[in-house]
Parts: C-alpha cells; structure tokens; sequence
C-alpha cells in the first residue's frame, strides 16, 4: 500500500538481533530482542476515535485519516509502506518476583515513523492478536480496556505527564472472550485495538531479560541502541556514557513519578516490564484516579491484599525498580559506583520534585521546610476527613487568607460524619496556611495562577469512564469524544462541564470499573 508522506526508519530491528523463527508460535526467544510477527487481520475495522493533537504530530493529513486505509491499518489488516511489524522480547519483576521472559504479548510495533522535523515515534497496536510472547492468551483487547487506554494516554498528556500516546482507537467487529472478574463467569465482549505511540517502548525488563541469561552482548547492544536513538545527546559522552545514560534515567523515572503524585493518578502494576526507559507512563491497565484521598488505595484487584502498587508507595516502588535495573547493568560496569550514584540521583530529583509540587499546589513562591509539615498535616486532614483529593486543592484556590472558610471545602467531603470529626482539626490547619500565604512572596493572583496550573480540575476518574464505557458498549461514542475534549483543558474551568468536575457519586463507589479494575480491565 502506497503511502507517499510517511517515511519509517525501523532500528530497533536493523540494529539489534532478530528471533531466527517468524509468526506468532509460543517459544522461548534467546539471544534476539524481537520477533517478527504480522497482526492478525480482523472482521470488520472502523475507526471511533483518534487524537488530532498527536496526528498532526505525526505528519499524518486529514486525508489520510479520513481514508477507509487508516482503520484497516490501525486494525491490522494491512500495512503502509516501510512497516516492519515485530513483537519485543523483554522479561520483568512481577509483584516483587522475577517472571522471565515475557514479552510483548498482545502489543505489535508496526515501525519507527519518521516525522517532521526528525522526531521518530514508534507505532504499536495493542490488541493485535498473537505473538511468540502471547503464553496462553489470545493477544486480543476488548473495547472498555482499549477506552481507557485511549482517553487516559490523552489525558495524561495534557495534564503535562510525560507518557506514551494514543493515535487511534478502531473497533474490530470480532468478539473477545474476558473473565473479567476472574471468578469463572467469561463473557463475549466487543475487541477494539489502540494505536499507542511513543519515541520507544524500551523498558527496565528489556534490559533484565539479557542479564538474567547472561547475554551481555546483547545487553550492551540493547544498551547502545537506546543511547543513540533515544539519548543522542549522551553519545559523545565517551566512557561516561552508560553512567550518565543510567543517571538520566533515574532522575527521569523520578520526575514521572512525582507527577502521578501531584495529580493523584495510581498505575496499578508498576512490575518492571511497565516501567518506560524514557521515563514515560506505560502499559495503561488497572489504572485509577484517587477520589478520597486514601495513600493505601490501589485500583487494581490482583494486588488487592498485598497492596504493593498502592498509591503512596509508588516513588518507593519506583526506586526499588530501578534498582533491579542497576543489577541487570551492573555487567557493563568495571565500578559500580556510577550505579549507586544514579539510584542517589532519583533520591534527589524526586525530593526537589516533590517541594517544587508543595509550593506549587499550595500556591507558594518556594516551599521552605516547614511547608513539608503543612502538606503532610494536610494530607493526613484529607484522609481523616475522606475528601476529595482534587477538588480540595482546587478549593484551597479560592481560600481567601484574610478570612478563611470552610465554604471552599464543602464540596470536597464525602461523609459527613467524617467531616465532622475532622472540622476542628481542619479549621486550624486553614488558619495556619493562611498564614503562611500572608507570609508568603506570591500575590493573590500569582497564587491563584500558581495553583490552578498544578492542581487539574478534571482528571480521568474511573467512573467517568465508566460511562463513557457503557455507553460506547451501545454503540454510542459521545462520551469518550466529550471526555476527549474535556481533558483536552484538565485545569481550565469549563461552563456547563460540572458533570466532569464532580466528585465520585455513591452509585459508583464499589461498582465494577469504578472502584477496582483487574488486569483484564
């Protein structure tokens, strides 16, 4: 198929060694980093949506998009020129445990598509059908996953949280089989597949699957490849290449990190196969949204008991990741200095991170040492109090320092009983931070504007999509195309949006997609 403007630039494959054996058979793959292997065509491709945003990005013209072509494509059905597809070999620490190869299971990298101005985005279809790393799974995506992946790679990107895209979202017409409560009950549901896209889709178990069999040669050229692809400003760094390769990936790992903090967003899985090299949130699974701010909430049902994914732990997650990173690397170190000292790098970054988001979700010039005490009684009022994470920050934009009231807050609490517990408590603390801001260098407007860049008032909460789920599920696609646009302006005010801004209501507070999601979600 001929497609003039899109020109691709595949290194991943040119550059690093293939599996010897094609298609989509189940096997252990050695001494390769990818497979090759086709999508497996679908019954019926139509596109639902796909992100203007990222297509412009892309080069890609509306002719294009409007063209019968793009959904077959984006389904699976066919290729463009230049597209290579190949599945990548990678393996990962699951829960704490080391899993083996696992691979990309259900994801297929059509190519590295260069784009205007020299970027170069890789271009995975997730739910593509089998792969050598599929185990015992069909390869497939049904349509509620695939929604959420769509919407929240999107949302993420306008909340100004580095991580993967999504070009397109396109229905399949074929069923796919799901327990998606794991308790024996599978039901046919609509398949869809997702175009995701990112510079790579490199992760930390790429590089522990190698070290793991002792294929340091390989390693050092999944190692070489990723610095001149994906960090050409490292290349010329001469002996200290991987060191300051190891060392940016850990303050990038870092800053990630602190942003899902700042906004409240729990990935769920943070296994290290769903840790970006780049620095960049990856594998959109059983995502959520804090609604009560609860440091113990995970969204995802597998790590229901242990909690390790929860979201309070997550920089502490991220460290420990990073780690077993630095042990699968440590083979192409004579010292392993540099690797301590990148690990320090993230300890660094991330606590500078985490003042610089005090000051800004509090609306100060700086965050001096004692703010650290303001956020974590704040916190803790949030929790006691079972408040509405974003829309209590957001409240506290409104907060007048001259006379400060409780008014801000109402809307913020979901019971009652547990905001009376906490009102006295509470209304200290306003005081207190009143003060502070009395005290402070920011004027009131700086303050405000401050404030309102760091704190979303619309973010992707679990039953919002939820309904844009059911609805789609009837064929309807208004509210995955509403809750596009609205998350196109997280931190704006939009008139006549107050449905997105609102807090979980109670129907939704244990219903399945709202409350917990698996991974088959």
């Amino acid at each position: 198929m001929s497609t003039e403007p899109l020109r691709f630039d595949n290194r991943f494959i040119r550059e690093l060694p293939g599996d010897d054996e094609t298609g989509p058979r189940v096997r252990e793959v050695r001494g390769a980093a990818w497979s090759a292997v086709m999508p497996t065509p679908v019954a019926a491709p139509r596109l639902l949506a796909y992100s203007p945003e990222l297509a412009e990005q892309l080069g890609l013209g509306q002719d294009l998009l409007d063209s019968p072509d793009f959904a077959r494509v984006f389904g699976g059905n066919a290729l463009y020129d230049g597209m290579q597809p190949w599945a990548a070999n990678y393996g990962g620490h699951q829960f704490g445990h080391w899993a083996g190869q696992l691979g990309d299971g259900r994801a297929i990298s059509l190519g590295e598509l260069l784009a205007p101005e020299g970027a170069r985005w890789e271009l995975q279809l997730k739910g593509a059908g089998r792969t050598p790393y599929s185990r015992g799974a069909d390869g497939r995506a049904v349509l509620r996953s695939s929604i959420r992946e769509f919407l929240c790679s999107e949302a993420m990107h306008h909340l100004g949280v580095p991580t993967t895209r999504a070009l397109s979202l396109v229905a399949t017409g074929d069923s796919v089989v799901r327990d998606m409560f794991y308790d024996g009950h599978p039901e046919a549901e609509p398949g869809a597949v997702v175009c995701r896209v990112a510079p790579s889709f490199l992760r930390f178990g790429s590089f522990e699957l190698p070290a793991s069999r002792g294929d340091v040669a390989l390693l050092r050229q999944l190692v070489n490849l990723c610095i001149a692809r994906d960090f050409p400003e490292l290349d010329d760094a001469g002996e200290q290449r991987y060191a300051a390769w190891f060392a940016q990936v850990c303050e990038r790992t870092a800053e990630l990190v602190a942003h899902w903090m700042r906004v409240g967003f729990v990935h769920g899985v943070m296994n290290t196969d769903n840790l970006s090299i780049l620095g960049l949130t990856i594998d959109y699974g059983p995502y959520g949204w804090v609604d009560d701010y609860d440091p113990d909430w995970t969204p995802n049902t597998t790590d229901a008991q242990g909690r390790r994914y929860r979201f309070g732990t997550q920089p502490q997650v991220a460290y420990w990741n990073l780690t077993r990173l630095a042990q699968a690397l440590a083979p192409l170190f004579e010292d392993v200095a540099p690797l301590h000292e990148g690990l320090a790098r993230f300890q660094a970054v991330h606590a500078r991170c985490e003042r610089d988001d005090i000051a800004a979700k509090l609306g100060l010039a700086e965050c001096q040492d004692a703010d650290l005490a303001l956020m974590a009684d704040w916190l803790t009022l949030l929790h006691d109090g079972e408040m509405d994470m974003t829309l209590a920050f957001r409240g506290l934009i409104d907060l007048d320092p001259q006379a400060p009231r409780l008014a801000v807050l109402e809307e913020a609490f979901y019971s009652e009983a547990r905001r009376e517990a906490v009102l006295p408590a509470l209304q200290q603390w306003l005081h207190r931070y009143a003060a502070r801001l009395q005290a402070d260098a920011l004027d009131p407007v700086q303050r405000r504007e401050r404030m309102a860049a760091a704190n979303p008032l619309y973010v992707l909460r679990n039953w919002l999509a939820q309904e844009a789920i059911e609805l789609a599920g009837q064929g309807d696609l208004s509210g995955v195309h509403t809750l596009q646009e609205v998350l196109r302006r997280p931190y704006e005010v939009q008139p006549g949006r107050e449905h997105y801004a609102a807090k979980r209501p109670e129907w939704a507070r244990n219903k399945a997609g709202c409350s917990m999601l698996s991974c088959s979600s």
